[in-house]
């Protein structure tokens, strides 16, 4: 397990990781974030700045990156409020440095390229930026989801390129001491309200993640389907079983967030999706997974820990194919990321496979006044980095 041990702080314990870690040191800042409407990210972005400007913290360099999208469609007043938080985090980012917006469009029509053509080019543009930083910071605040996962994974496979854990060498999480920081401004509740629609007809396919679905030599190999609950998703879930990555025999393993603040939760979230998954399906309720809502490493552990087993238990039978659809909150979600990260075979000949497919809305709904007022907790993974050892 590459997370074995980890590092994840709430609150103010954010500011006195950010202290331990990053004074009396010159920093070179990659911040990546999304041109989207979620103002949350304002929040991460405040405190980060308002920390590196302070005493004992000198900042080499620093970038902007925010991501744009294309090709949603939303309300006049969800575009305003798009247009005021891209203002107002560049204004907020002044003070460190230059800023840069990607704009990718997603694509609409048969003669452009694919959703997951064009994540593939948002990931290559963020990666090219990557080379020579000593920080890395990934705010998913306002990033759409199959966006932040994407970048997750790829940018810790560019920076572990090997997950192999060895006393005589240093551990593949030091990364040759690039620190890599996930940022979230999280309020499940909040994300519960957020009601995406209209979830499109090519499924957005995560890049690195793709040959349990397309490679020839695993299609007849059982599958076992992962889906990570979450509040007004259940038209994104059905677009999958429909594109027939699901066959009727697989076995499933819903996901829901338990321990939650909300304590009935879970059950409301089973009661949601009762008609796919358990009308239609006859899952059996002893196959329901439990991931720690506010706990992203707990969840990591949790769900490889539930992909371990099934990948040792049907080596029998040849081998599996492992999927995961993340559709929950943004710490379960990044938990998920994580564990995919780790069970992605690193051999070309392995018997299973994994992939993350992704019905991705075209169409958000959401509350101004409701994201104005949030009041988020800001959590941070820190998952690469000097916090993992000394080169041996």
């Amino acid at each position: 397990m590459l997370w074995d041990y980890y590092v994840f702080r709430r609150g103010n314990a954010v500011h006195d990781l950010w202290d331990d870690l990053m004074k009396d040191r010159l920093v070179d800042l990659l911040y990546i974030a999304g041109r989207g409407f979620d103002v949350r990210a304002q929040t991460v972005m405040r405190e980060f700045v308002t920390g590196q400007r302070g005493s004992g913290r000198k900042t080499a360099s620093a970038k902007l990156l925010m991501l744009g999208f294309e090709g949603y469609e939303l309300d006049d007043n969800i575009v305003k409020l798009t247009e005021e938080n891209a203002v107002a985090l560049e204004a907020l980012f002044s003070p460190l440095g230059s800023a840069e917006t990607i704009t990718i469009a997603v694509p609409d029509g048969e003669d452009e390229a694919s959703p997951s053509d064009a994540l593939r080019q948002r990931v290559k543009a963020v990666l090219d930026e990557v080379d020579g930083k000593t920080d890395i910071i990934l705010d998913v605040s306002s990033l759409p989801r199959a966006t932040y996962l994407a970048l997750l994974t790829n940018i810790l496979y560019k920076l572990v390129p090997t997950k192999d854990v060895a006393s005589d060498k240093p551990h593949p999480l030091y990364a040759n001491g690039v620190n890599f920081h996930v940022l979230v401004a999280e309020d499940a509740h909040l994300d519960g309200q957020i009601r995406a629609e209209d979830p499109s007809n090519d499924l957005v396919m995560i890049p690195g993640f793709v040959t349990a679905w397309q490679a020839e030599s695993l299609q007849d190999r059982p599958l076992v389907w992962f889906p990570v609950l979450g509040e007004n998703r259940v038209n994104q879930l059905q677009k999958i079983i429909d594109s027939a990555l699901i066959p009727m025999e697989a076995e499933v393993c819903p996901v829901v967030p338990h321990p939650s603040k909300d304590p009935r939760r879970a059950d409301n979230l089973l009661v949601e999706y009762r008609g796919p998954l358990f009308d239609s399906r006859k899952t059996p309720t002893s196959n329901i997974l439990y991931a720690h809502e506010s706990h992203p490493f707990e969840a990591y552990r949790q769900l490889l820990g539930a992909m371990q087993r099934y990948e040792n238990s049907m080596s029998i039978m040849g081998g599996c194919r492992l999927v995961m659809t993340p559709l929950g909150s943004k710490l379960i979600t990044l938990g998920a990321g994580l564990a995919c990260f780790e069970m992605r075979p690193s051999d070309w000949n392995a018997r299973y496979g994994v992939t993350i497919p992704h019905a991705e809305p075209r169409r958000y709904f959401a509350s101004v006044e409701s994201l104005r007022k949030s009041t988020p907790e800001i959590s941070l993974l820190l998952l690469t980095g000097q916090a993992y050892g000394e080169p041996v």
